[in-house]
């Protein structure tokens, strides 16, 4: 069965540099806590707000061992008003056999106000 894995993170400053650690960061405390292997990863999506434009944060993923193959794909997220700015989202679709309930979600610095009933 196929599983979304999120998470989210938020950004500094818009530069290349603060987008790739931080979708770096974000990427392997994903991995980590969900022990997920880039062979069964099907797709991973990426959304950036509006105010991220420095770099790809795909580069990221791209760069960690085994994941060159993994598609990735990077898009932006709706400007609504009042929304988290400077803000990065990852969403894995990972084949797995655990539960819903037992993915761990991630969600780092300022991120953690949009899902405050999974941040652990």
């Amino acid at each position: 069965m196929i599983r979304g894995v999120r998470g989210a993170i938020t950004i500094n400053e818009n530069t290349a540099g603060e987008i790739l650690s931080a979708t770096e960061q974000l990427a392997k405390e994903m991995i980590e806590a969900n022990n997920i292997d880039p062979e069964k990863v099907a797709s991973v999506f990426i959304s950036v707000t509006e105010d991220v434009t420095g770099g790809f944060p795909a580069k990221a993923l791209r760069s960690l061992n085994g994941w060159k193959f993994v598609p990735v794909m990077c898009m932006q997220e709706i400007p609504v008003p009042g929304g988290l700015p400077h803000c990065i989202r990852i969403m894995m679709h990972v084949n797995t056999d655990i539960g819903q309930q037992e993915i761990q979600h991630i969600y780092l610095r300022d991120a953690k106000v949009l899902r405050p009933d999974l941040v652990k």
